[in-house]
């Protein structure tokens, strides 16, 4: 009775499968006639495309990182249109932007009345992706036990869907994304160290546009071509003060701030050559010198800030100790001399977080070793 009730089953579930794995394919193909072809020649974009050529036949897990709005999605549909899976599904999901007590079930599914609201059955972003590819955005805003169930589908390839009691096997690659320091959120116990390594596999990092600034122009020209086209303006040309301006700005949004000021700029263009919008030139007007060197001063502090936390936290918890196998360099995973180099830049003191209630060896001993 019970292969019966099985046979009568199974072709629901495939069918309830097929209906949410449609809408997910749709839901990918309207994000495609966007605007997601990587553009640019410059050597940075070459080596991360370099990586991703590397990786993408592979099943490998990925991590992308870089700031906000460098493309790390891009990076991660590449990644699937070169591997073997790019006929199944790409579903991509903002860990950042589900509310905490609903990520579990956005992403594993729930059964019929696990919790108040829980109407029917829901299948998990997982089960849309099976034997295609989960892209994981912002993935360093996953809560504690969320990071422990994805944990187990890297590690088991396996899952339960919020309710159930059924383990369901899965067959996905996942591509992660951060524009987080991860070191610093496992020494400050927000991110699971285990959970790092399993998405650590083949690390890219997407160079920010500041560090590719020959792409700007072709880049510019994408957008304004673009964008005239959804508007149905006819734009011919792109004046060069416009682009000198676009050239010299340091564009801490990156190619997403790029791509908003030029879709405004066309909006507002009135004639057919393409020029930047007059309020954004008014704007950037009265804001203070954003010179490179400056920025760049302002984001190597900040990191040196957040490498000194982590390795404060690391010799706190070896008791002071750098090297052996549970000393600060073993936990940090780099070299002692790489260590000892970054404690003597940062102007740590290793003696602050000795233990000196050890017992220490008599002097006879210290002097038998000598």
């Amino acid at each position: 009775m019970a292969s019966a009730v099985m046979v009568i089953a199974d072709p629901k579930q495939s069918e309830e499968k097929l209906k949410h794995e449609n809408i997910a394919l749709r839901e990918e193909i309207n994000k495609g006639s966007m605007c997601d072809e990587i553009v640019g020649s410059s050597s940075a974009l070459q080596r991360v495309l370099s990586l991703v050529a590397k990786v993408a036949p592979t099943d490998a897990s990925v991590l992308v990182t870089g700031e906000t709005g460098t493309g790390k999605e891009l990076i991660a549909r590449a990644i699937h249109r070169q591997s073997r899976r790019s006929s199944r599904a790409f579903v991509s999901v903002n860990c950042a932007a589900i509310p905490r007590d609903l990520i579990a079930s956005e992403l594993f599914g729930h059964e019929k009345g696990s919790f108040t609201g829980a109407f029917h059955r829901r299948l998990g972003r997982f089960e849309l992706a099976q034997g295609g590819t989960i892209f994981l955005d912002e993935v360093g805003e996953l809560p504690a036990e969320t990071q422990i169930a994805l944990l187990r589908v890297l590690q088991e390839h396996e899952f339960e869907r919020v309710g159930g009691t059924r383990s369901i096997q899965t067959n996905v690659r996942v591509v992660a994304a951060t524009n987080r320091n991860l070191h610093a959120a496992i020494a400050a116990g927000t991110f699971r160290s285990d959970l790092f390594y399993r998405l650590n596999v083949f690390p890219i990092e997407v160079p920010p546009l500041r560090e590719r600034r020959e792409d700007i122009p072709v880049l510019v020209e994408y957008f304004v071509d673009h964008c005239a086209r959804k508007v149905g303006k006819n734009i011919q040309g792109i004046t060069k003060e416009s682009l000198d301006l676009l050239r010299s700005y340091p564009w801490p949004g990156n190619i997403r701030e790029l791509q908003n000021v030029i879709e405004r700029s066309v909006i507002m263009c009135e004639t057919e050559n393409f020029s930047v919008d007059k309020t954004w030139l008014v704007w950037l007007a009265q804001q203070p010198l954003a010179t490179e060197p400056k920025m760049q001063l302002e984001l190597s502090e900040k990191l040196a800030a957040q490498e000194k936390e982590m390795i404060e936290a690391a010799l706190r918890e070896s008791a002071g100790r750098v090297f052996g196998p549970s000393g600060a360099a073993t936990k940090l995973g780099i070299a002692r001399s790489t260590l000892e180099s970054k404690i003597r830049s940062l102007k740590i003191s290793k003696n602050s977080f000795k233990d000196f209630t050890e017992t220490i060896p008599p002097r006879s001993c210290l002097e038998s070793v000598q």
